[in-house]
């Protein structure tokens, strides 16, 4: 049997219910923060446009489509292979744009510092936020910086806004999903989060793993480059594929059938994830997005994600049926089938 002390920055994936005070499983993009959003903040601010619980805000001003997002980031550690704090931050506010179809344009990014922080700890997470929006050709054009006492952060966290255009025409959301539909996704899940884990246990693989942070805007280019009959986009983040999934079925009322063997895995995420217990289908992600397509679509999108550096290991992973609304089922490697519901908390939290 496993030592339970053997990993003490874990945290209970089913932490206890409360009511009376805010949990870190409310930060997870599962079942708990699914609460804390229906029972808080919708019936505070509910509107037509926040009630699509989609990724971003569509608004149209003076004729044109505008995406509009915010994110917050807490990773911890700030630095990880594959990325950091800063690079993390553009790109997840990219991808949320780039899940409404839209082409990003404009950022802002607000600093909340510790007192004691390294200085050069800041100037290498600027220059690293700097070179990712120079590559994804978004430019920085507000912020701010605010500082808190010695204990009352953890060195850095940022916040960061995105504004974006929608080409005409693209009609995205998470309640359009229609039976018949099938489910695609762009490359390998979990590689970002056991990575996470990986830095923070002194963990060591055979082969190098590393987190797949990456901007998703032009690789969504290419695939509505060759039909208009997409549904809807996700990044599955927080939750990883299994919370986006139950997301989309929820909001469209319909089931997603996955199959087990179509999911693409690295060996060094799937043996990390069978020796520490997890489930790679709630294992964050955050360079890979879920498409759900008309079925006529799917296998010329394929073609066109696998010709894009961002989608060579896309796969088609699962249908959307008419049975069990709400609900996600995968075909296992076994043959059988099981629920794959949304956890309550976090299997691993600070993720982003």
């Amino acid at each position: 049997m496993a030592d339970p002390n053997a990993f003490p920055g874990f945290s209970c994936p089913m932490p206890l219910p409360s009511k009376d005070a805010v949990l870190l499983g409310h930060g997870s993009g599962g079942r708990l923060s699914n609460e804390l959003l229906r029972s808080v903040i919708l019936p505070a601010f509910e509107n037509p446009v926040l009630g699509r619980l989609d990724d971003q805000a569509i608004v149209s001003v003076n004729g044109s489509r505008l995406a509009f997002t915010t994110d917050s980031f807490v990773v911890k550690p700030l630095f990880f292979p594959g990325g950091d704090i800063g690079s993390l931050a553009v790109h997840g506010t990219i991808n949320d744009l780039a899940m409404g179809g839209a082409h990003p344009l404009f950022l802002s990014v607000a600093f909340i510092l510790e007192e004691g922080l390294p200085m050069e700890t800041l100037r290498l997470v600027v220059a690293s936020l700097r070179e990712a929006s120079r590559r994804a050709g978004v430019d920085v054009v507000t912020g701010d910086t605010k500082v808190v006492e010695k204990g009352s952060g953890d060195g850095l966290f940022i916040n960061t806004s995105g504004i974006g255009l929608v080409p005409e025409g693209l009609a995205l959301s998470s309640d359009r999903a229609r039976p018949g539909d099938r489910v695609l996704l762009s490359g390998t899940i979990g590689d970002h989060g056991i990575t996470i884990l990986a830095q923070r246990e002194g963990l060591e693989f055979e082969s190098a793993v590393e987190s797949d942070t990456a901007p998703l805007h032009t690789l969504v280019a290419a695939m509505v480059d060759v039909t208009d009959g997409f549904r809807c986009f996700r990044d599955p983040t927080r939750g990883g594929l299994s919370s986006a999934l139950n997301e989309i079925a929820a909001q469209s009322r319909v089931g997603i059938e996955l199959e087990e063997r179509a999911i693409p895995l690295h060996d060094e995420v799937r043996g990390a994830c069978e020796m520490l217990g997890l489930d790679p289908l709630y294992v964050a992600n955050e360079g890979k997005l879920v498409a759900v397509v008309d079925p006529k679509m799917a296998e010329s999108v394929l073609e066109a994600m696998r010709r894009h550096p961002l989608g060579r290991e896309a796969r088609i992973v699962g249908t959307v049926t008419d049975t069990h609304p709400g609900l996600v089922t995968m075909r296992t490697l076994l043959g059988t089938t099981r629920i794959v519901d949304m956890l309550s908390g976090d299997q691993l939290p600070r993720i982003c």
